[in-house]
């Protein structure tokens, strides 16, 4: 299966999904990896494990629209089955959603439906909370809120900050991501209403 990545930062969800391609049975490839900012850190991993990488601007586009089509074709471009979200922090349009519809996922660091949106790990921490953790969910045309495939739990612990907590929550995200992709590929993973059903393995 061939898999795109968008993202805008570090992309240390992106070398999981890589690390994870490489092993014997995963059933997928990176066939590329687009971000919205020509310096971030993902597109020299991908560049360093021989992927395509690919720099879309923003403000070459009039409108959301444009630059959501624009994203669009450069999965095209490269057969891109399945669209992985690892820290793109832009909200998808309409369009693009519809050109992939039930074949985008997206990572969050909290246990959605709690703390959705672009804050979640301090959220928790600011709410008192004392469990968060990750959540793998197929993407739709709301924030942090289409069906969940995989969810992990993490305890804040006393003491804890947002960057202690953060830390501990990227290392269940680095294995939970990597299996999401995993049980798409080998087709065990299907869409009811706002179900995931996780086929067992044969």
């Amino acid at each position: 299966m061939r898999v795109g990545v968008l993202l805008s930062g570090s992309g240390t969800n992106l070398q999981a999904i890589l690390d994870g391609a490489s092993q014997e049975g995963s059933g997928y490839e990176v066939a590329v990896v687009v971000s919205d900012r020509a310096d971030a850190f993902g597109l020299e991993r991908a560049r360093s494990a021989g992927v395509p990488a690919v720099h879309v601007e923003p403000k070459a586009h009039e409108n959301r629209e444009d630059f959501n089509e624009v994203l669009a074709d450069a999965l095209r471009e490269h057969r891109v089955e399945l669209v992985c979200l690892a820290g793109f922090m832009r909200i998808l349009a309409p369009n693009f959603i519809k050109a992939f519809e039930g074949r985008i996922i997206n990572i969050h660091p909290a246990l959605l439906p709690a703390f959705p949106g672009a804050h979640a790990v301090r959220d928790a921490l600011e709410w008192g909370a004392r469990v968060t953790g990750s959540t793998v969910h197929f993407a739709d045309e709301e924030v942090d809120h289409g069906p969940i495939l995989l969810q992990e739990a993490v305890p804040i612990l006393p003491g804890d900050d947002e960057a202690a907590l953060h830390e501990r929550i990227k290392e269940v995200e680095h294995r939970l991501y990597p299996e999401a992709i995993r049980l798409i590929a080998a087709g065990r993973v299907k869409i009811e209403g706002r179900r995931v059903v996780i086929e067992p393995e044969e």
